[in-house]
């Protein structure tokens, strides 16, 4: 079960990353202000939307590289990700953030990151990457 603390955590093991608020003071990370994840409560429309199946814990928004990711990932772990009608035209899942476990959550938060990285820190972080062996 991850925490709002590994998300942080995770996300500031990438570099460049930052924390700020969203127009609604909730918590979001980015890299080149580009955002990765994010803190996103349900709103009425999703409620209404999810019906008996909304989530009643943490709930995390991830980017994600494009829709087949986001599909495979609804389909393979939907007691984890899900979606509302709000993402239908983004690659964006929602994360049951009680669900998931920590290694799932680091390549989440690592594929996004990925994807919106500048391509010089994406490539210097790749370098480092080689010269640690991982």
């Amino acid at each position: 079960m991850a925490t709002w603390n590994d998300v942080r955590d995770l996300v500031f093991a990438l570099p460049g990353t930052t924390e700020r608020p969203t127009m609604d003071d909730m918590t979001a990370w980015r890299v080149a202000d580009k955002l990765l994840v994010w803190d996103r409560p349900l709103r009425r429309g999703d409620l209404e939307a999810l019906g008996d199946d909304a989530p009643d814990g943490p709930v995390l928004a991830a980017r994600v590289a494009d829709f087949g990711i986001k599909e495979a990932l609804l389909a393979d772990s939907p007691d984890v990700y899900f979606t509302t009608p709000h993402f239908d035209r983004s690659a964006i899942v929602l994360v049951r953030l009680e669900n998931i476990g920590v290694d799932d959550l680091e390549e989440l938060i690592t594929d996004a990151w990925v994807g919106r990285a500048p391509k010089k820190l994406l490539r210097q972080w790749e370098s480092d990457q080689a010269a640690a062996g991982s």
